[in-house]
């Protein structure tokens, strides 16, 4: 069966039997917007402005952390001390404006086509982002009408410990009522998938950005996709396989 041994590595590495999707959970840049151009631009001028030296890739590899995460791991590293709370603050709001400045981001082409699968398989959404950003989080109703129920997010706002630590996406299974092994994860940069699978959920892995495919799998990774239209096409064959695919102890 297709993706059949990608779910075993997966069971065998966390020690389940079985997969039993009820839950979705959902990053946002990079996999429902294609905004990390615009994030990485405006990271990269805002600490430029700062005198910080960094390249602009390089905050692909930031994406899912918070921003105060981020501000303090580049003043760490050039000026050998993190900032204070209220210049931290102070910098996020410069980083947002800088970021609503530039053209408006668009729906990820074939993001809307895995949302509607999902949607349509009545699992719970919960949406699981880094950002909290709220140019981006309050257009998720129009973009996609119905994907999340009120109260069902988790942002920079809702945990101590942003992405790698795998703090949001359990907050995620709270949120959904559901066990690890009852969900899935799509993300689209390392530090997103580390925090899902170190939550212990089957996480797909998406390049929509320059990061390649070995990243996400060496970040725990259990399948990747080329991108959401390769997903979307997929979608139905590797659910499929995961409502059919045991663990070693039930072969």
């Amino acid at each position: 069966m297709k993706y059949s041994e990608e779910i075993k590595k997966f069971l065998s590495r966390h020690h389940y039997d079985k997969v039993v999707p009820r839950a979705a959970l959902i990053d946002m840049d990079g996999t429902l917007y294609d905004s990390m151009v615009n994030h990485t631009a405006a990271w990269h001028k805002m600490m430029l402005e700062l005198g910080v030296k960094c390249n602009r890739d390089e905050f692909y590899l930031y994406e899912g952390m918070t921003g105060a995460a981020t501000i303090n791991l580049l003043f760490r590293r050039t000026f050998g001390h993190e900032v204070s709370p209220e210049e931290c603050a102070r910098l996020y709001k410069r980083k947002t404006k800088l970021f609503a400045e530039m053209p408006p981001v668009e729906p990820m082409q074939g993001a809307r086509e895995v949302m509607d699968k999902i949607m349509a398989l009545g699992l719970k959404r919960v949406l699981v982002t880094g950002s909290g950003q709220s140019s981006l989080i309050n257009r998720l109703p129009a973009d996609y009408p119905g994907l999340f129920e009120d109260g069902m997010a988790v942002t920079s706002h809702s945990v101590k410990n942003g992405k790698p630590h795998p703090e949001p996406y359990l907050t995620a299974l709270r949120l959904a009522g559901v066990a690890p092994n009852e969900a899935f994860v799509i993300e689209n940069a390392p530090l997103g998938v580390k925090s899902g699978d170190s939550a212990g959920v089957f996480t797909i892995g998406v390049t929509t950005g320059p990061i390649p495919s070995k990243e996400l799998t060496r970040a725990g990774a259990a399948v990747v996709f080329s991108s959401m239209e390769e997903l979307a096409a997929n979608f139905d064959a590797l659910m499929d396989s995961l409502l059919n695919t045991y663990g070693s102890s039930d072969v």
